[in-house]
């Protein structure tokens, strides 16, 4: 074996024929994780069945539209699917952020024509016609000046210069901005997006309409994953932190800074360092930045999210499957390089959201995302990871780069990308303090489903709660029967097992022999 790339592992002399050949079966379809948003075409049982067979591990809830009713409806729909199918799936409440909209109440589709000019006002209490479009901020004739570039688009900017329109402003009058139109688009529906070019949006990155869901939807579900949208410092997540930790369970909500702009790609290392993950949001990104320069964030953002042992999300891989069965070859490919890159996830947004085939494009997302990790350099990989932390080595770092397969901490073994799964056992816990009884375990266990090629189960809460050598063993041995009834494990498999008894670490190799 060569490498032919720093990111590739082909066989050498490569037959072509070879690439024809069909897929072995696997017990885990792929180690990368997919991230579904649920959607008018998504939510009944089932479609989220057939998502969650298909590899769907993360649902994601975008309040960006819909109220807390109608994503309440899709979500009692997700835990009928998750009993029937009995596939785990984790929760991601994804806010709306300083979010800019045009505001159509009539709902009536709207053509704007290339060269003509339109206004944006602040009053919604105009109608949205092509010549006057309402938005729901007061700002933005003094965030903006002359030649500044404006986008709308009711799906987060697909690129299709039929359903986003690309303005640019001409003139300033007392609130309202005048723009001249760049290229003919109709804009249907209620809702539309707007961005602003590389200018801050004076509005709190978690706004009050955001805490008011977060306070009263995601604390009713325990939600795992709070997305905080346009992510620009890491004081934003710390305020999100705060807030979270005065919730109750919630304070054990991982937090994953969505970056949307420039200015989060110029404070990524702080905001890495602060939050529990990154959502590259590729979308806003690539109205931001120039086209030719977002290959490079992606490539970079992944990197240091890899060395830093934190998941890293990609969106907007295959918008063309929104209305077709199939992605385009670039797509494919964007899926494939993502997962070469070091991505843990795959989000799909629009893609699931609205789009006609939300199965089938999880489906061929997964195979793509397979096909990618069996060409994946996880040695060269793991010697660069290995480098990257340096000496002397942490406790933690030694003991899974040492075991690569097992260590202290779940999460930062899968840093260490094993070519296997990894499958990570949570004892739930029963405690109460005489008033209330708690049940902790859950959120870790799902958690464990954005990170890839990490794979949680749930043990009976009845094991003892001592960190002893006899409880180990009784846990050892559920996981190692959890393994074998779900064919992971065979006879005469060796399995690497990390086991922490007490204040010790233990590290050991198995061979089954039944």
């Amino acid at each position: 074996m060569v490498s032919n790339s720093n990111h590739l592992l082909l066989e050498e002399p490569l037959r072509m024929s070879s690439i024809l050949e069909p897929s072995k079966p696997n017990f885990f379809p792929a180690l990368t994780k997919i991230v579904g948003t649920l959607g008018p075409k998504s939510r009944s049982v089932e479609a989220i069945s057939g998502c969650l067979q298909a590899g769907m591990s993360v649902a994601r809830f975008d309040f960006s539209w819909g109220d807390a009713e109608f994503h309440q409806e899709s979500l009692e729909n997700l835990r009928v699917a998750i009993k029937s199918t009995k596939k785990l799936c984790a929760l991601m409440l994804d806010t709306v952020g300083p979010e800019l909209q045009v505001v159509n109440k009539t709902e009536h589709p709207i053509s704007l024509k290339e060269n003509s000019t339109v206004i944006l006002t602040p009053d919604q209490d105009k109608e949205a016609t092509s010549n006057l479009l309402p938005i729901n901020f007061t700002g933005l004739s003094e965030a903006v000046k002359t030649g500044d570039t404006i986008f709308i688009g009711q799906y987060l900017f697909t690129g299709s210069e039929t359903t986003s329109v690309w303005l640019e402003v001409t003139e300033v009058k007392g609130k309202d901005v005048v723009c001249l139109i760049k290229n003919s688009a109709t804009l249907a529906g209620s809702l539309y997006t707007l961005h602003v070019s590389q200018i801050r949006i004076e509005l709190p990155t978690l706004t009050d309409k955001d805490k008011e869901v977060i306070r009263t939807w995601g604390v009713r579900n325990n939600i795992d994953f709070l997305s905080l949208s346009y992510t620009r410092c890491a004081e934003d997540i710390k305020l999100a932190r705060e807030f979270l930790s005065t919730l109750g369970d919630l304070n054990q909500t991982l937090i994953f800074a969505k970056i949307d702009n420039v200015e989060g790609m110029t404070h990524f290392d702080e905001i890495l360092e602060a939050a529990d993950g990154i959502i590259l949001s590729r979308g806003n990104l690539g109205i931001d930045l120039p086209p030719e320069k977002v290959f490079m964030f992606q490539k970079e953002a992944v990197h240091k999210c890899n060395m830093a042992g934190k998941p890293a999300v990609v969106t907007r891989v295959v918008d063309s499957m929104a209305d077709n069965l199939r992605p385009t070859r670039a797509e494919a490919t964007d899926v494939a390089n993502a997962v070469l890159d070091g991505s843990d996830a795959i989000l799909l947004g629009a893609e699931t959201l609205r789009g006609l085939y939300p199965v089938e494009t999880i489906s061929v997302v997964r195979k793509i995302c397979a096909e990618a990790e069996k060409v994946y350099n996880q040695n060269l990989y793991f010697k660069k990871t290995v480098k990257f932390v340096g000496e002397p080595m942490s406790h933690l770092e030694s003991i899974a780069s040492s075991a690569v397969r097992a260590a202290i901490k779940c999460r930062l073994l899968a840093k260490y990308r094993p070519t296997m799964p990894v499958i990570s056992v949570v004892v739930p816990r029963v405690k109460t303090n005489q008033l209330r009884w708690t049940f902790t375990g859950a959120f870790e266990a799902r958690q464990s489903l954005i990170v890839r090629g990490l794979f949680p189960m749930l043990a009976d809460p009845r094991h003892p709660s001592e960190s002893t050598s006899a409880t180990s063993e009784s846990i050892l041995k559920v996981a190692l029967e959890h393994g074998k009834a779900s064919g992971l494990i065979q006879t005469h498999d060796r399995v690497v097992v990390f086991q922490k008894i007490g204040d010790a670490s233990v590290v050991k190799i198995i061979e089954l022999d039944q």
